[in-house]
């Protein structure tokens, strides 16, 4: 087309729709973008991911993030989004089957998920502040169900508690967040038969010279304490219930405080190979710290620890009782992923795809924990303070606009207004506050599934159902 009145403006309108072939969906590339590495979205020189396609990677990989930040979200709709921007931009028809689309995020390569989930978390650690010159990171483990199809059967048994075809896979996760920004720094994956110190085992590599390993007392082990120790790394561990804990003896350092040595254990745990279980020393220094954990309405708990941090005026005991006590907000950082992201339950049908849904979960995670980091620091504002669950909502909505602003710095005045407003959105302050893991609202009066749907007969009378509690028919 020829503009004599607007010469320039033939090739920016080339310029803007070349972008947009290159673009996913624009309302969270604009935004997200600076937490990636550059490239990592970029189209393969040879390969699957070589062809310029209508879903290239750069589009699915935003396609499926947009899926993870908006629970429910089904491939259709996500289809029905790029329709959108082809349509608005004049670039076409695209095949409104979700066929495709499908096949795009197979095709998505799972080394280069792991590589922007590495990018993203190490974004989100820069702003990480030190505990008495060491990095605490905090270590535990949760479960999430898969699809009940025959692959992911094998590769993530259900529980033997369930019949066959009545039940779920199982994958056990086991995460190391920092304590400080809550910033998913890696995971490990296995089924129900592998246990966390052998998913833990697999993350050692991960521990540097002045870390800090917080974990509640499913992981204080002799092996791992030692394994730690000779990684420079200190640990603080709840003392296991089977340990004595006689603080009658040992070295006194202070109030319940005191200084003990641990011996080798005879038998090696079958997780540690054989030349590793060589290298443990024969005996282990240990703290061991008693305090009364207390809560208004309720009587004192007595929580024994148990560290490798020997030195009681460099760590008073007061400031590690203290630092054990924020472990518990690894319990609400799965809580954000299982329930307010919707973790809890994957759709993947196979453990390929399975494996890509939980990168994207957690680089979707550790992106909005990157943005509350940001704006607390701008803002001066507390990390805990801030609702992880609100600044999802702000992100989906301010994501539009700064996607229509008409110039950069738009864009800019837009992120700043959206950093202010995910800091204003505080949490009410209610410590030591209590909520009973009990819902209010019955669900339907629905029977359960004792067999597998395709064998399960429709029976005439309704009453039969119930097996334990049979209805009495109007008969």
């Amino acid at each position: 087309m020829h503009t004599p009145f607007f010469p320039d403006f033939g090739p920016r309108l080339r310029r803007r729709v070349q972008q947009l072939r290159q673009q996913s969906l624009a309302h969270l590339e604009l935004l997200l973008a600076p937490f990636l590495a550059p490239g990592l979205l970029s189209q393969a020189d040879d390969g699957p991911n070589s062809r310029e396609r209508v879903f290239s990677v750069r589009r699915t990989f935003y396609g499926f993030l947009y899926q993870v930040l908006k629970p429910e979200t089904s491939c259709r709709e996500i289809v029905r989004q790029i329709q959108a921007l082809f349509a608005l931009h004049d670039q076409g028809r695209v095949d409104e089957n979700s066929s495709a689309y499908c096949q795009a995020r197979k095709r998505l390569p799972l080394d280069r998920l792991c590589r922007v989930r590495v990018g993203v978390a190490a974004a989100g650690e820069k702003q990480a502040l030190p505990w008495h010159g060491l990095r605490p990171k905090v270590v535990d483990s949760t479960t999430v169900s898969a699809p009940d199809t025959l692959k992911n059967q094998r590769a993530y048994p259900q529980s033997r508690s369930q019949k066959p075809g009545c039940g779920f896979p199982l994958i056990r996760l086991l995460g190391v967040f920092s304590l400080s920004t809550g910033v998913l720094l890696d995971y490990a994956k296995g089924n129900k038969h592998q246990s966390e110190l052998r998913l833990l085992w697999k993350l050692l590599d991960l521990f540097k010279p002045g870390d800090l390993a917080v974990a509640d007392r499913g992981f204080c082990s002799y092996v791992l304490l030692a394994l730690l120790l000779r990684l420079r790394v200190a640990s603080l561990f709840r003392l296991h219930q089977c340990r004595p804990a006689d603080l009658r003896k040992g070295k006194r350092l202070g109030k319940n405080d005191r200084l003990f040595t641990w011996l080798k254990p005879k038998q090696k745990p079958r997780w540690l190979p054989q030349s590793w279980w060589k290298r443990i020393s024969a005996q282990l220094s240990v703290r061991v710290i008693r305090f009364n954990l207390s809560c208004p309405g309720y009587r004192p708990e007595s929580v024994t620890l148990l560290t490798t941090l020997l030195d009681p005026q460099k760590y008073p005991a007061r400031d590690i009782a203290q630092l054990y006590t924020r472990r518990w907000k690894i319990e609400l950082w799965f809580r954000d992923l299982k329930t307010s992201m919707g973790m809890e339950v994957l759709h993947c049908k196979s453990p390929q795809m399975l494996h890509k849904e939980l990168e994207m979960f957690f680089i979707a995670y550790n992106l909005i924990r990157g943005l509350m980091v940001q704006a607390g620091t701008i803002n001066d504002v507390e990390l805990d303070r801030m609702s992880f669950k609100g600044t999802v909502d702000s992100v989906r909505q301010f994501s539009l606009a700064i996607a229509q602003a008409h110039s950069k710095s738009q864009q800019q005045q837009l992120i700043t207004e959206l950093l202010e407003v995910i800091a204003r959105d505080e949490v009410p302050e209610r410590p030591n506050r209590r909520e009973p893991r009990a819902v209010k609202r019955r669900p339907k009066p629905h029977p359960l599934l004792n067999k597998p749907r395709d064998q399960l007969q429709e029976i005439t009378h309704r009453n039969r159902y119930w097996k334990n509690n049979p209805r009495k028919s109007d008969a």
